[in-house]
């Protein structure tokens, strides 16, 4: 294959050599490939993108923003993305509010991106999609006539069947992801879940071979679990150390969790979890504390400022029926952290508490563990329902919604022996290095590029023209 990698992700990356491990390995894939990657410019703009701008001074390969307007920020992504798809993946059905403006919007700007696209491939690029901003994005490259491989990878859960309900008739995943040569989801759940939606559609038909054949289109589904860079957070972790540095408070045993403050993460659960521990715990004198980095996040959105009142409210009265005047049993942190601060707060803490109700994968926990001494690892706690629990079986699973079982997992991993945080750690690690972020964006590119052409594209009996055919977008 001798064509460019083209990234389209809706944030991108503005400086020189990016930090964080998915941005990082696309970056990586970018400079070893040569291509572009194309984002959403931070700036608002009064009319929207004409054109791509360049954004960024990397020399290796092209960035390249588009922009929307301030409708299309609360209509697009604050509305239809935010406000409706994710409720849906997340089974939160309930927090879904529709309005048809919102998918207006939703479909307008993927329709003007289609266009900004197709002006700057070439017939034997590879198109690689990221998340649910832009599901309709390859229906809208066809109907251009693009006619070279288009991947896609969802990094939230894949809806059920049940939940895809709430989603408007003409919202139609079956249709916009058959577009796709490739499907990329996070776990073999997710897979299940997607092929039992097309089971469901009369047209559509899973080949022995295992791909869908849907109408015209033939394409496949497959699981790609995403990961870190674990070598690079491995050393951070190991290099700095922990205890004095982090301030005399950080000194004892702490459980740690790291979530953005969205009410798929089960914060307000974690918390009475951990108030049910201190409740319950025999010794009356061990002071564990719970630290909790909340980052904000779609403040705009009412269901996010709900759920930072009841955490507020949560923390208030944990602390006022437990603390004492020395010693704040709950620390509760709604900002940004220092990453590398962060890699010494991992390998600090006692239990990394990881308890989403939905996840596509949660890196958290994979962090968790690369940061861990080997020779004194602390005990992961983490959902059965987040992605990473289908790899990390040897981590305490729980149940996030059973409150006294969180508070029993806890008792059991700050008594856990050392022997056996030893066998639990060794297990996990083994998983996080065989799912590297790395290994993810290669696997997926190699599976890409293998895509057979793409069935009906250019044929004279499909609607769509010939990528030959390409007019400049107007």
């Amino acid at each position: 294959m001798g064509g460019r990698l083209v990234v389209v992700s809706n944030r991108i990356p503005t400086e020189a050599e990016p930090s964080g491990g998915l941005v990082v390995a696309l970056h990586s894939a970018l400079c070893a490939k040569g291509g572009i990657w194309i984002g959403s410019h931070p700036d608002l703009s009064e009319a929207p993108s004409a054109q791509l701008q360049p954004i960024g001074n990397e020399q290796r390969y092209t960035r390249l923003a588009f922009q929307i307007t301030q409708r299309e920020h609360e209509e697009f992504y604050l509305g239809f993305a935010n406000s409706v798809l994710w409720p849906v993946c997340h089974r939160r059905g309930d927090l879904v509010d529709f309005k048809r403006s919102f998918q207006n919007a939703y479909m307008e700007v993927n329709k003007r991106l289609a266009r900004l696209i197709v002006d700057v491939v070439e017939p034997d690029d590879l198109i690689w999609i990221q998340d649910y901003h832009f599901f309709p994005l390859a229906s809208e490259l066809r109907k251009l006539g693009f006619t070279g491989r288009i991947g896609f990878f969802l990094h939230i859960p894949f809806p059920t069947l049940g939940d895809l309900g709430a989603l408007p008739e003409s919202a139609n995943l079956a249709d916009w992801l058959a577009d796709y040569d490739l499907v990329g989801l996070q776990t073999r759940a997710d897979v299940a879940r997607c092929l039992e939606m097309f089971r469901s559609q009369n047209q559509a038909e899973v080949m022995l071979d295992g791909r869908i054949k849907y109408g015209a289109q033939v394409f496949s589904v497959r699981s790609f679990p995403i990961g870190i860079d674990v070598k690079a957070f491995a050393r951070a972790a190991s290099q700095t150390p922990t205890g004095a540095d982090l301030g005399p408070d950080m000194r004892g045993e702490y459980i740690l969790g790291v979530d953005r403050l969205d009410y798929s993460k089960g914060l307000p659960n974690r918390f009475r979890a951990f108030a049910q521990y201190l409740e319950k715990r025999p010794d009356k004198d061990r002071r564990v504390s719970l630290l909790q980095i909340a980052p904000p996040t779609r403040e705009e959105v009412m269901a996010y400022k709900q759920i930072r009142s009841e955490l507020e409210e949560l923390a208030g009265r944990l602390n006022g029926t437990h603390a004492e005047l020395d010693w704040t049993p709950l620390r509760y942190i709604h900002r940004n952290i220092n990453r590398d601060l962060l890699a010494r707060l991992y390998r600090g803490a006692r239990v990394g508490m990881v308890t989403p109700l939905a996840d596509g994968m949660n890196l958290v926990a994979k962090e968790y563990v690369a940061a861990q001494d080997p020779d004194d690892p602390g005990v992961l706690v983490l959902s059965h329902l987040a992605g990473a629990a289908e790899d990390l079986t040897e981590a305490l699973l729980v149940n996030p919604y059973d409150i006294e079982g969180m508070s029993d997992a806890l008792s059991q991993a700050l008594d856990m022996p050392l022997e056996e945080r030893k066998r639990r750690y060794t297990a996990c690690m083994d998983q996080v290095e065989k799912t590297d972020v790395n290994v993810w964006c290669n696997s997926f590119i190699s599976a890409l590029e293998a895509c057979e052409a793409p069935l009906g594209w250019g044929n004279s009996t499909m609607n769509h023209n010939p990528r030959k055919t390409l007019k400049p977008a107007t």
